[in-house]
């Protein structure tokens, strides 16, 4: 019996790295005529957003902007009156800035650097901080003991709520479900429900809590208490103190690494920053900075962080993988409030 044999045809593939679509038959041979299916990423670098207070004799009115790029000021927004902080939105195209004595908040365009229109708030507007979808900013009003609610797409207050005793810092859990308000002269925190914008629990911790910031997982909550020099850890659970970290004298700002094993605090007081590992709570670093320095932001990547040096004008630049400062940027008249952001071209 004949046997037939079957031929079978080899088909040879071909690499070609630059045809990146769907050329003739298999082996990309002839010329691409179809754009790309793996669009080229966009340039972006960090941006830093600075508010320039001044003094309360001679008040300024600015956001400097600082290209992390080359550690420069780039540009300068107008804003409302002794602006002390600053927050970005969680997709980087807007800013917010409270006047402090103009009593508003000034919502500005970060890819022209230019004020889009002033919210009136409460009295002596001071802490804020956007909610993680984007769609709430809460303002801390230190004089009339409130926060203020904003729309951010109408830009306009849709809710007033009582808080403590002169509010200053004010920051959403990671799922956006809750508020955390540091009260100062009340020596507590308000949490408010920010489906209801009702305050659900009050927290006692140290003497004048200044700030918070919450670690990414949502479950702990750092806050500053600037006149007994410590830091109260809560558990968001129970919204109970867990352990306070006694660190510089007069702290006042925090961040935290993208990673969640560090906490910066700056001690307002000693001129340092004391770092804080979240695992231990324990104090691993202390950093001298500037001279009176306020806040602190940490880049996205989790490579550098920015504190304000409100006394001597300037901003130091931190290496985390070695806790040195490593570049200190002049140019700012009263530097308070501090935030990262991005630009892409």
């Amino acid at each position: 019996m004949e046997k037939k044999h079957k031929k079978f045809i080899k088909f040879k593939f071909k690499s070609n790295p630059s045809c990146r679509c769907h050329c003739c038959h298999f082996c990309c041979s002839c010329p691409c005529t179809e754009p790309p299916f793996l669009p080229v990423p966009p340039i972006c670098n960090y941006l830093v957003y600075v508010t320039d207070a001044g003094t309360l004799e001679s008040p300024d009115n600015r956001v400097s902007v600082i290209d992390t790029a080359t550690n420069t000021i780039v540009a300068t927004i107008q804003v409302g009156t002794g602006p002390l902080e600053v927050a970005i939105s969680p997709n980087g195209t807007l800013g917010y800035a409270p006047g402090f004595l103009s009593n508003d908040v000034t919502v500005f365009n970060t890819a022209t650097n230019t004020p889009i229109t002033t919210i009136p708030v409460g009295v002596n507007p001071l802490g804020l901080a956007v909610s993680p979808n984007g769609t709430l900013v809460y303002v801390a009003n230190h004089g009339d003991n409130t926060v203020s609610v904003i729309n951010t797409a109408t830009n306009t207050v849709t809710a007033t709520i009582s808080v403590g005793l002169q509010p200053q810092g004010i920051a959403f859990t990671p799922n956006g479900a809750f508020a955390y308000v540091a009260n100062e002269n009340s020596g507590t925190v308000s949490v408010i429900n920010t489906a209801t914008n009702t305050v659900i629990a009050t927290i006692p911790v140290g003497v004048r809590p200044r700030s918070i910031v919450f670690t990414p997982s949502g479950q702990f909550a750092y806050v500053t208490n600037e006149s007994s020099n410590t830091v109260s850890v809560i558990n968001v659970a129970t919204n109970m103190v867990v352990t306070t970290i006694l660190v510089g004298t007069g702290p006042v700002g925090t961040a935290v690494t993208p990673d969640g094993t560090s906490v910066y605090i700056v001690n307002k007081g000693s001129d340092t920053v004391s770092v804080i590992n979240t695992a231990t709570n324990t104090v691993i670093a202390t950093i001298p900075v500037g001279a009176s320095p306020d806040q602190v932001t940490i880049l996205p990547d989790g490579t550098l962080a920015y504190v304000t040096n409100q006394a001597d004008n300037t901003v130091s630049v931190i290496n985390i993988a070695t806790n040195m400062v490593i570049a200190t940027i002049p140019g700012f008249n009263g530097p308070t409030g501090i935030k990262t952001g991005t630009i892409c071209q």
